[in-house]
């Protein structure tokens, strides 16, 4: 395997677990992620499910996705990179990311999370945290319309119950009043 293959799969790692997410599993929600092509539907919710789809062309059906595209081609690499890593021969020690030298190991794992940030930093692929939110804010804005009607359906019915009590209230001491004229 090459290396940026485990670029691409530490980025996956990192983007795939928005804080959004763990919101909404904190929540009891559940979401499914999904990249439709063309004119082809979106699948629709069900119950408490939120369905984010991310639309791609129709031609990208079939086709390796872009961030594995020509990754592996020694072409593909720009000459300001070349020259970037002639820099690093002869470096060793701690945060070196080489074999040689006390610690030099422990520069692999900060070189791999720079390199995963800078590909989802300047990623062209789905943002499904983005877009999870985005919903999140559609059915929060809908909640607050909602809740708003039926406080005043609520009150509503309140006044109507008030006005019929105090209606019979008025009849009963209407009749308790004329209850007493008559013994008298």
């Amino acid at each position: 395997m090459s290396r940026p293959f485990y670029l691409f799969a530490a980025a996956a790692l990192i983007s795939g677990l928005p804080v959004t997410a763990a919101q909404a599993q904190d929540e009891g929600e559940r979401y499914n992620q999904v990249i439709v092509y063309g004119d082809d539907p979106c699948p629709q919710s069900q119950g408490d499910e939120i369905v984010i789809c991310a639309r791609k062309d129709e031609a990208e059906r079939y086709r390796i996705p872009e961030p594995l595209r020509g990754i592996d081609n020694p072409e593909s690499e720009s000459w300001n990179e070349k020259v970037l890593a002639y820099e690093t021969i002869g470096s060793f020690g701690t945060l070196s990311c080489s074999p040689v030298g006390a610690g030099g190991a422990t520069g692999c794992t900060q070189k791999l999370i720079d390199a995963a940030y800078a590909e989802r930093t300047n990623g062209t692929d789905v943002r499904f945290s983005e877009l999870i939110d985005a919903e999140r804010q559609k059915r929060l804005s809908t909640i607050d319309d909602e809740a708003a009607s039926e406080q005043a359906r609520v009150e509503a019915a309140e006044r109507e119950y008030f006005q019929r009590k105090a209606q019979e209230d008025v009849a009963k001491k209407m009749a308790s009043e004329a209850g007493a004229q008559k013994d008298d």
